[in-house]
């Protein structure tokens, strides 16, 4: 085998890995911070909700919150309340609200054990 076969074939592999990754780069945690008007009420300002029957946002992974949100739009996963909020989302905008609650300080914690 040519050593150019060799080096083509390991660049497209390397690529092929790095797709999952860029797919979800890419957003814009300020324009999600706009965004992020309606999740407050439900979510907290930041994402800390602090309603029990709320998930917290902040903190949580970018990679998550993207899938989370596009399974509401795909209605892969269902939620009356999500899946309308979702609906209305470009993926763009999915990035980046996933981009400003992930960069954002939880209040999660775990206690002693």
């Amino acid at each position: 085998m040519k050593k150019s076969t060799i080096q083509a074939g390991m660049l497209s592999a390397a690529l092929t890995l790095m797709a999952p990754v860029t797919s979800i780069a890419g957003g814009d945690a300020a324009k999600g911070q706009e965004l992020s008007a309606t999740c407050a009420a439900c979510h907290g300002a930041d994402g800390n909700s602090t309603i029990p029957t709320n998930p917290i946002l902040a903190g949580q992974y970018e990679s998550y919150l993207v899938k989370a949100l596009s399974d509401y739009k795909s209605k892969a996963r269902t939620n009356a309340i999500m899946g309308g909020f979702a609906a209305a989302l470009s993926d763009q905008d999915i990035r980046d609200l996933a981009a400003y609650f992930s960069s954002q300080e939880s209040t999660l914690w775990v206690p002693k054990r």
